[in-house]
């Protein structure tokens, strides 16, 4: 292994690690990829970010076909439309952190720039923050949803769902993860009406 994919490896087990011990993501919902001489490297399908290791990760072409017999997490569109959109990502990291999930489900009026300033931060590390429509995770109307408003941000909640952030590597992705979920904690802490939306079970 040469000594830069081995150090994208060593930095995206970190990251998962750190932000499931920290509780900003649980069993094997969160999914983080990175670019490699072309090929997706995405956490592999039913992995969990608290006992991820190098071993752990599916190796994919840009058109999505493996290329290492292990099987992709489900929400591999995500991050293929990530890194279509915006040359200039090299890493996505998902997560449903609890703030970033609980401000998803907030009745929104606007669909970009849906987290408040009350910090410069965010603007600072991320961007704008844009809102995509609810769709089933892992479900093509998701990926369809994604694709389609990723104009809307430079990083994104997903509605009733949680957030997805990109950068040039993988711990410039996972500062703008952990501002995001803190701008969601401050906006939730000093809302004083919010108003929540409910999914469809159905859907």
């Amino acid at each position: 292994m040469d000594a830069v994919l081995e150090k994208k490896l060593m930095d995206a087990v970190w990251a998962a690690n750190s932000l499931f011990a920290r509780g900003k993501t649980s069993g094997s919902s969160a999914n983080l990829s990175f670019m490699h001489e072309g090929k997706i490297y995405i956490t592999a399908s039913g992995t969990c970010f608290g006992t991820l290791t190098p071993d752990d990760f599916a190796i994919v072409s840009l058109e999505g076909e493996c290329l290492n017999g292990k099987k992709a997490s489900k929400e591999l569109p995500l991050h293929r439309y990530y890194y279509e959109s915006k040359p200039s990502v090299e890493a996505v990291i998902h997560t449903h952190g609890p703030y970033a999930v609980l401000w998803s489900c907030r009745k929104f009026e606007k669909s970009t720039d849906i987290i408040p300033n009350y910090t410069p931060y965010l603007k600072m590390k991320v961007g704008k923050i844009g809102l995509i429509p609810y769709g089933k995770p892992g479900s093509p109307e998701l990926f369809s949803a994604f694709r389609e408003n990723l104009d809307k941000g430079d990083a994104y909640i997903l509605k009733n769902h949680g957030a997805i952030v990109g950068g040039k590597n993988i711990m410039e992705a996972f500062f703008g993860i952990e501002e995001l979920e803190e701008s969601a904690k401050l906006a939730c802490m000093t809302d004083p009406s919010p108003v929540y939306e409910l999914i469809n079970s159905s859907i």
